[in-house]
């Protein structure tokens, strides 16, 4: 992909200490990255350590002369191909949702023309709660895209759906919103993987296949625009972003996934391993 300028907006979650290692990833992949903090997001992670790692500085202040003189608000909404917000709290969720702007942050983020991740973190109960699944659905009904919360251990003790998405997958994330529209209006059905078919309850035969270039179409089909079914057989690989996901073990299994999309899609990717034996019984 080519280098594009991403916005980070980072809010006061304590997951935003991860950022310094995104903001690391993003510039791997070859992109531009401006930080942009809310007050409570200071709290997290030094903008000193930011700076560092962007090789740009962070702003911090909607009313800050030295900050402004640089590059206004309205110059930083502008400047973006992408706006990421990590972490997005359940409060600035809300914001967007209700279009409030009384910081830096809320501000860029009305003003934007550009597309706008965010990548959630807070308690489960929180996004849980009535008043955030309709300010989620709010933002994706106007397009917002959003990557995670993903299920494991939270800062706060619990287990559940609330932790912050890893880098990686975020970046993932990012790189499929800047994508080229050139598969648009496709829907592109893939499988991947191999299949085992059962001996017994505990033996059956396999292949070695991994899946990886089956799930790598899938992705950049997805990058390109289009709505993607990945019909996965045996494989430990993660689902891309974006991509709607249908696992299976067998030959006939898989068979019947793909036969049951088969009509309502545009073009079928078959990168599958499919077993040549089926054991007789």
């Amino acid at each position: 992909m080519d280098p594009r300028r991403i916005l980070l907006a980072i809010s006061g979650g304590i997951a935003a200490y991860k950022t310094p290692e995104l903001v690391r990833a993003l510039r791997r992949a070859g992109h531009e990255v401006r930080c942009a903090l809310t007050p409570e997001a200071e709290r997290f992670v030094a903008p000193l350590s930011l700076q560092a790692v962007s090789g740009q500085s962070v702003r911090r202040d909607l009313f800050d002369p030295g900050e402004e003189g640089e590059i206004d608000h309205i110059g930083l909404a502008d400047h973006a191909d992408l706006v990421l917000v990590a972490p997005c709290t359940a409060n600035l969720m809300a914001k967007m949702a209700q279009g409030l702007a009384d910081d830096l942050v809320s501000t860029v983020l009305l003003a934007t023309r550009a597309p706008v991740l965010i990548a959630p973190a807070m308690n489960l109960n929180m996004w849980s709660h009535p008043a955030t699944r309709e300010n989620l659905a709010c933002l994706k009904a106007r397009g917002v895209f959003v990557v995670g919360p993903e299920k494991g251990e939270l800062a706060c003790g619990w287990e559940g759906q609330g932790r912050m998405s890893d880098p990686a997958t975020i970046v993932a994330a990012a790189e499929a919103c800047l994508g080229s529209k050139a598969l648009e209006g496709e829907r592109v059905l893939v499988t991947a993987g191999g299949t085992a078919e059962p001996i017994d309850a505990v033996r059956s035969i396999t292949n070695r296949s991994s899946g990886k270039m089956g799930f790598a179409i899938a992705a950049e089909a997805y990058r390109r625009g289009a709505e993607v079914v990945l019909v996965a057989g045996v494989t430990n690989l993660e689902t891309p972003f974006g991509v709607r996901r249908i696992d299976v073990e067998s030959a006939r299994q898989m068979r019947q996934a793909v036969l049951d999309e088969f009509e309502t899609a545009t073009i079928v990717i078959k990168a599958a391993a499919v077993a040549d034996f089926r054991p007789a019984r």
